[in-house]
This record gives structure tokens, sequence and C-alpha cells, in this order.
């Protein structure tokens, strides 16, 4: 069997590709290897932005160049983002980004080593997230306020209810089919499409069911199993069979529902409702390990970001002082 493969035969009868576009793919570095091979287009943007940053920086014009950066050269950019007064954690991302890339090319053998290691990168803030979570009060407040006796507040009370009781991305809700509330061991599951093209089985909350259950039955798509789950209810420029997007969840839903109820507005943000399901999660005695799977995360350090358990103001020493 395997040196059937490899008759020429064979293989010139099997093959899709021109002489031309073979010799073609064989001749694509590794650097632009690495960035077709990010499947997210979130991070691919970020990435992209953050690499074609370096590149200016440091006058690399093409992607051979790249196997001439050392570390001196990636230090003197940290010092150069450091002195633009960006935050700590937009320099870690940018240096991780350019990691990354390294990491590939030395997988690839296109470099001896990574240039990004042992360049440190700047600590403060990294033991905790940017996204304030909410408190219990103000997450029930916000799950009340839609009004349910319109289309639009059902299908407001739903994405809320999600958001807040399964810690789900703002772009994993909006990418919800009707189709992805399956039965799983007699549990109703929500079959999430998370990061990296990885999918994650979440099981659903009794409240976010009977949510979702009652926003359906009034729109009417809920017997579609490939409709968008949560669509536009009025849309004066196109289809309403569209799913809502990233934008208009945080614009029309979480901060609409925030400013009605007088929420300081840096305080709240989609990704703060994911910091708050965790928190609350982590407060009543869920595993770390469970809500890092639960969250969708990689390493288990992104899930301690989320935890701020040690930051509930009700617990600091000045509310024990008494005289």
């Amino acid at each position: 069997m395997g040196t059937e493969i490899l008759r020429p035969e064979v293989a010139s009868s099997e093959r899709r590709l021109t002489a031309s576009e073979f010799q073609g793919l064989a001749e694509i570095p590794p650097e632009v290897e690495w960035f077709a091979n990010i499947e997210n287009a979130n991070t691919r943007r970020a990435y992209r932005n953050d690499v074609e940053e370096f590149m200016r920086f440091a006058g690399i014009l093409k992607p051979d160049e790249f196997r001439m950066v050392r570390r001196s050269h990636l230090i003197a950019w940290r010092k150069q983002l450091e002195g633009r007064a960006l935050q700590a954690a937009t320099v870690r991302r940018k240096l991780s980004a350019v990691a990354s890339l390294f990491d590939y090319l030395c997988e690839n053998n296109a470099v001896p080593f990574n240039p990004a290691d042992g360049v440190k990168r700047p600590n403060q803030g990294a033991n905790e997230g940017k996204s304030p979570a909410l408190g219990d009060a103000q997450a029930k407040a916000i799950l009340g306020a839609p009004d349910v006796s319109t289309l639009k507040g059902l299908r407001d009370r739903a994405i809320l209810s999600t958001l807040l009781y399964h810690g789900l991305r703002r772009a994993e809700v909006c990418s919800l089919n009707v189709m992805d509330i399956q039965a799983r061991r007699g549990v109703m599951h929500f079959v999430v499409k998370g990061k990296g093209g990885r999918i994650r089985f979440v099981p659903v909350h009794p409240h976010s069911l009977q949510c979702i259950t009652e926003y359906l039955e009034l729109a009417g798509h809920g017997d579609v199993p490939g409709e968008a789950l949560f669509r536009p209810v009025r849309n004066a420029k196109g289809s309403l069979e569209k799913a809502l997007t990233g934008h208009a969840i945080y614009k029309d839903v979480v901060r609409k529902y925030a400013r009605q109820l007088g929420f300081t507005p840096s305080s709240i943000c989609v990704h703060g409702l994911r910091a708050t399901a965790a928190t609350n999660a982590l407060d009543h005695e869920a595993d770390i390990a469970k809500v890092q799977e639960w969250l969708g995360h990689a390493s288990i350090a992104t899930t301690r970001l989320y935890d701020r358990r040690m930051m509930k103001p009700e617990d600091s020493p000045t509310f024990k002082v008494s005289y």
C-alpha cells in the first residue's frame, strides 16, 4: 500500500494542481504560511496590524528579512511602544504576535531561534482582565430591563441571558443558529463555534432556554434549523434573516440597557458580561479547570484573568475597620 502512493502514474492521475501551481505553493515563504494558517478573522486582523507595525519599525520589506531579526530589535521596539504610553496589555499583545510568527519559523527551521524569547514584557495588569465584571444586583437588573411585551424585548432578554449565564464571546453568540441548540444526554446544549474553529458544547441554563423559547415562538423561525438564532427585528436596508452583528449586540442591546439603568458607560461592555459569568461561576465554587473549558480558553492562565473573587469591594479590609 505504502509503495503504491509513490508510483508516478498514480501521482500524475491524482494531481489536481498544475506543475506551475505546485511549484508556486512550494515556494511560499513560511512567514506567509503562518499568517494564512490563522483561522480566526479577528486574530488575523490584529496580528496583521501588529506584525506590519513591527515591520515598519524595523524597516523589513521582504518576508525573508525576518530571518535577520535579533532580540535587540525587539527590545528596541518594546521601548518605542512603551514610549508611546500604550497600555501594558497592548504592548504584550504586539510582542506576542511577533513571537507567534517566530515560533512558527522555528518549527519550520527557517530561523535557528526565536528572538522574542527572553524579551521581557510589561507585567502591569497581567494578573487581571481589563473588562469590569458586574455585581450580582447589576446583572439581575440588566436581565430584567427589556420590555418583554415586544419581540425586540424578548430577543434582547434572550441575548442577555445567553451572555450572562454562559460566558459566550460576542462572536460566538452571533454565530449561533437555531440548530445549535441540541439535546445531549437529555440536556439541551449550545453548539458553540469558538476561536480557532474549536467546537465546544455548553449546557443551556433553564432561564436562557425559557427566554429563547419565548423569543422564537414570537419570532417564528424556531422550526428553521439553519436560520440565525438572533436576528434583527427590523432592518430598513436588508433581510431580517441575517444574524445580528457583534456591534449591534453591543450598541442596541448591552449598551442600551446599561444606559437605561444608569450604569457608567465605561463600566459595561459585552466582554464584561463574559467576565461576570465567569466570576459568578467561580464565586459559586465552580472548578476553575471546568470554567476554562466552559469559556473555551486554550490556557488556564487566561481564565485566571476572569477570576475577580479577590477584587470584591465588600471583602476589603476597609469595611472591617470600626471605631
